[in-house]
């Protein structure tokens, strides 16, 4: 299967990404990176979060974390001879699926919606990684929601041009260990899907309905934050966001 795979580079992903890519390089056609506008996600984020989103956001984020991470990355796809392209928007990026030709687009930990003519250049269409039990907690950061309200785990879904709305295709409950982190718990989460998603694309073609709608839980705002019980970072986050894990990834 020949599958283009689209993620956001992110403390919270990047390791998951980098085990998914390296298992089997052959298969990986194209692979796409999202480059937002940080600043103005950084402006809406404290508008909406204030300043205790700050923490997540500088280890989640890190610049100094993701040159080192995505450098790895780079030099598995230089290897392998898997194209890698930039990507302010997925639904402008056609020319490069079209020649990548695609059987599957992957996202993971991506954070932009891909329309339906964007899903169409891949005849299997497009699924989706998402850290927690669908259709509950759909959103940009369900792991903070989760450990909230009780419930983790990981979902495999079809993309949809809607948030996190697609049929689900396979999907586990993940027990984490006490302690971590909002971001701790998102690291561990992704890592758990990695065998979902192998189940998940080998159930392909799969056409599951859509889940019934739920709210969509976007990062919590100040008040959520002051009160939760749950830290967003912990000293663990800052030295995983500053430094390769050991062995490498």
């Amino acid at each position: 299967m020949r599958i283009a795979l689209f993620t956001l580079e992110s403390l919270a992903s990047s390791e998951a990404v980098l085990r998914f890519v390296a298992r089997d390089p052959s298969r990986i056609v194209l692979l796409g990176y999202s480059t937002p506008d940080r600043m103005a996600q950084l402006r809406r984020r404290l508008a909406q979060s204030g300043p205790r989103i700050l923490p997540y956001l500088a280890v989640n984020f890190s610049v100094v974390g993701a040159w080192r991470r995505r450098g790895r990355l780079a030099d598995l796809c230089r290897a392998h001879a898997i194209p890698a392209l930039a990507v302010p928007d997925v639904n402008q990026a056609h020319a490069a699926i079209r020649a990548a030709r695609p059987d599957l687009i992957l996202t993971f930990h991506f954070d932009q919606i891909l329309q339906p003519e964007t899903l169409a250049l891949a005849p299997l269409g497009g699924i989706n990684v998402h850290p927690s039990l669908l259709p509950r907690h759909r959103g940009p950061i369900p792991t903070f929601h989760a450990l909230t309200e009780g419930g983790t785990g990981v979902s495999v879904h079809v993309l949809a041009p809607r948030i996190d709305a697609g049929g689900i295709i396979v999907q586990q409950a993940v027990t984490l260990p006490p302690g971590l982190s909002v971001g701790g718990a998102a690291r561990a989460l992704h890592l758990a899907a990695l065998p979902l998603v192998e189940a998940a694309l080998a159930m392909l073609p799969a056409s599951p309905s859509p889940p019934p709608p739920l709210p969509y839980c976007p990062f919590p705002d100040a008040a959520t934050l002051r009160r939760s019980a749950f830290p967003l970072v912990r000293s663990a986050d800052w030295r995983a966001a500053l430094f390769a894990p050991a062995g490498g990834w």
